[in-house]
């Protein structure tokens, strides 16, 4: 069975809010053919988010424009809970993810030093939630309002799961904790990457054309080479936690996970198994997974 994609980039992304290198930082890995059509891995540290946008784009176009079909899997939250964008009033004329995902690409501010509004923009979304300091969580003291606090609120008070339906499912089948994208601060939170991430893959997505978002924009089902007739480009999410990665001398863990990913769905790919990982998991009721394409999204587990 041929290989669905010819080309694998991993993002690990981050939050900081000024230029970084290095441990907790942005790396971006490739698994791609050379000029000799063997696979190799390369590996980039880009100090800023705006600068990892145009390495992603760059590499994707370059590959796209040889023909390949690339996978960017991405290691933050695409989705939000079910409920999310109703009730933070967002246009209910599309798919609860694009609601959200258009408003985050409209109002989160970044300049060219990684600086960004984004406690700013979940103080706001909190607002029209709930008034109050829920269902985002967790900000440094100088960026504390009475609709953003530094701790957990009561997520009973809004109606909203803390954890979206994968989150659960990774908890339960693979023993892992994954983090609430309500979280935006502290050790492990995904919440911040996410407010961040999303306008980036929003940009990519309307930049790259032929891309789309699993499962939002494709659905559950198995790929095969049909399915992917039309798609050039497939952006999922990730969990960089569930793969073994061992940093070689030098290394930091981030670009060692970058790069154990980026070869793991190669592997998976090669052996013809990677296109039943976007398929409907088990066990998942019709509700359930109508909200899980409409807004929550899922990760491509191995």
């Amino acid at each position: 069975m041929a290989r669905l994609f010819d080309a694998y980039i991993i993002v690990d992304w981050s939050a900081a809010s000024k230029p970084a290198l290095g441990a907790n930082s942005i790396w971006v890995g490739a698994l791609a053919r050379d000029a000799r059509l063997k696979f190799q891995f390369q590996s980039a540290n880009p100090s800023t988010r705006k600068k990892a946008r145009e390495l992603i784009q760059g590499l994707t176009e370059r590959f796209v424009k040889r023909g390949d079909k690339v996978l960017i899997g991405f290691d933050f939250s695409l989705g939000y809970p079910a409920g999310t964008a109703a009730l933070a009033g967002l246009a209910s004329d599309r798919p609860a993810w694009q609601a959200m995902h258009e408003y985050l690409a409209t109002k989160v501010k970044e300049t060219e030093d990684n600086s960004n509004t984004r406690f700013a923009v979940a103080a706001s979304l909190n607002y029209a939630m709930s008034k109050g300091p829920v269902p985002f969580w967790g900000a440094p003291a100088k960026d504390r309002l009475t609709t953003l606090a530094s701790t957990r609120g009561n997520f009973d008070e809004v109606g909203l799961n803390e954890y979206r339906r994968v989150e659960r499912w990774v908890r339960e089948a693979y023993k892992a904790k994954p983090k609430s994208g309500w979280q935006l601060y502290g050790a492990g939170s995904v919440g911040s990457q996410s407010l961040l991430g999303i306008p980036t893959v929003h940009a990519l997505g309307q930049s790259l054309p032929n891309s789309k978002i699993w499962p939002f924009e494709t659905g559950f089902g198995p790929m095969d080479a049909e399915s992917l007739e039309g798609t050039d480009v497939v952006f999922a999410e990730v969990y960089p936690s569930l793969i073994e990665a061992k940093p070689r001398t030098g290394e930091v863990l981030d670009q060692a996970q970058v790069e154990a990913m980026a070869r793991h769905y190669y592997s998976l790919d090669e052996a013809g198994r990677l296109g039943a990982l976007f398929g409907l998991p088990e066990g998942l009721s019709g509700d359930e997974i109508a909200q899980i394409e409409g807004e929550e999204g899922w990760i491509l587990l191995k």
